[in-house]
């Protein structure tokens, strides 16, 4: 019954799409971001949905949309370039037959976020595209956070649908994630059109919000936990009674702490103690590795390539014997460990030149989504909704940069969708400047002739 409900449920939103093809590009954005295919047994399996939905929105938008306004920003051709070198990377890689599965997907999220900035052309297509984003996730977020209350989660015990742990399944993305859309979520109780944010939006929202919160507790993820700090500092700046909001936040965060289960607290306690942990230490060691690689191999070993290391690493545990303190130290042996973040993923597979660029698309969203929040920031009637969806969209870059210390997401598609929607908002802007600023020469000469 689950698989039909799925079929039924694209079967109408593509159907759709033939009388709005924008509607395509939300249907990928759907499938790449919940994956039906990995929740149903057997029907959707067999179909490459997620390449039908791609197709369908580049040839809706080639056939009907309207292109004579089109503006292509730099980050753009960043992107592109990007892919350029993760296909020369892929070809050169040190494990060629693994670093073309990782290939396959990348390449799709990269060609995407380069796409969708042309298709989002007005606010309700920008709009549209970040309300099917935060409910895709809150179909995951949701379950997550029911299951929280039902049972307190635990760190890798909480089942979020799938037990393919990958994606936006895995604990620390799905945290990182939650805890990213929350500025977004807030953004639609005050500014959405396409539901109204009256009584029961804003409820929807709140418990929305309340079940982001959870899910760092759910998972037990030291990331989710640093995440929600940033999100609170972030909060700040667009709050006018800031001294009423760190004491409200203070108090609630002294009232939360009773209602923890002890699973979240004993592993929030090992940031302090991380070297008596095995996946701290690992981390730490794998970093060094991986500086160590790319001095012989600047331009990166393509994906997968940190297959081959082999880590050596000291685990110290302290313990209470008696009263008194017992430092514990045994040298661990690994290998073919994972990244476990984000930057250190580029620099390990595309070397300094792909860093470089990855480094330059993110910094260069965070600028320019500051310059939408100063240059609106005393709007004209109708841009009320500019500011504060450029700060939102910061927020929920800036918390992403900092859950990617600690995670593998440098391909996160739903990241460069994000990315995407920040370009499309700044082509959004400019396009719309450029039309008041030849309004009144438009003027002059129509009273000329």
């Amino acid at each position: 019954m689950r698989d039909l409900a799925f079929i039924a449920f694209l079967a109408a939103l593509l159907a759709t799409g033939f009388r709005r093809p924008f509607l395509f590009v939300l249907a990928y954005a759907y499938i790449d971001i919940v994956s039906p295919q990995r929740l149903t047994y057997l029907l959707l399996n067999s179909v490459p949905i997620s390449m039908l939905a791609v197709a369908l929105a580049v040839a809706g938008w080639l056939a009907f949309d309207d292109k004579k306004d089109v503006r292509v920003a730099p980050r753009q051709f960043l992107i592109v370039l990007l892919l350029g070198y993760c296909l020369y990377t892929t070809l050169h890689a040190d494990f060629p037959i693994e670093a073309k599965d990782k290939w396959e997907w990348v390449w799709k999220a990269l060609a995407f976020a380069a796409f969708l900035p042309l298709t989002l052309r007005t606010r309700l297509r920008i709009e549209s595209l970040l309300l099917f984003m935060v409910l895709s996730a809150a179909s995951i977020i949701i379950v997550g956070g029911i299951k929280t209350l039902g049972s307190g989660g635990g760190y890798g015990e909480l089942n979020l649908m799938v037990t393919n742990n990958s994606g936006l399944y895995e604990g620390s993305t799905i945290s990182t994630v939650a805890i990213a859309i929350i500025p977004l979520i807030v953004w639609f109780t005050r500014h959405g059109t396409i539901f109204a944010p009256d009584w029961r939006v804003k409820a929807f929202s709140y418990a929305l919000i309340f079940a982001c919160l959870l899910i760092p507790i759910g998972t037990s993820t030291r990331t989710g936990l640093l995440c929600i700090g940033l999100l609170a500092l972030l909060m700040i700046r667009d709050t006018r009674r800031k001294f009423v909001y760190l004491a409200a936040l203070g108090g609630l965060g002294l009232a939360a702490v009773p209602f923890l289960p002890s699973a979240f607290t004993e592993r929030m306690e090992t940031i302090k103690t991380y070297q008596a942990d095995a996946s701290a230490s690992t981390r730490i060691a794998v970093w060094k590795w991986t500086m160590d690689y790319v001095k012989t191999r600047p331009l990166g070993g393509g994906f997968e390539a940190y297959r081959q290391n082999q880590i050596r690493y000291e685990k110290v545990a302290i313990q209470e014997d008696g009263g008194q303190a017992k430092v514990d130290r045994s040298l661990e042996v690994d290998k073919a460990r994972a990244y476990h973040s984000a930057y250190f993923e580029m620099l390990g597979e595309q070397g300094y030149p792909g860093l470089a660029i990855w480094l330059l698309i993110n910094v260069a969203g965070l600028f320019r989504m500051e310059v939408l929040r100063r240059r609106y920031r005393k709007p004209e009637p109708g841009q009320e909704w500019i500011a504060p969806l450029a700060s939102a969209l910061q927020s929920a870059h800036i918390i992403y940069l900092l859950g990617a210390v600690f995670i593998a997401i440098a391909f996160q598609p739903f990241v460069y969708m994000l990315i995407g929607a920040q370009i499309g908002l700044d082509t959004y802007c400019g396009r719309k400047r450029a039309e008041s600023a030849w309004r009144p020469l438009r003027k002059a000469r129509a009273a000329i002739a």
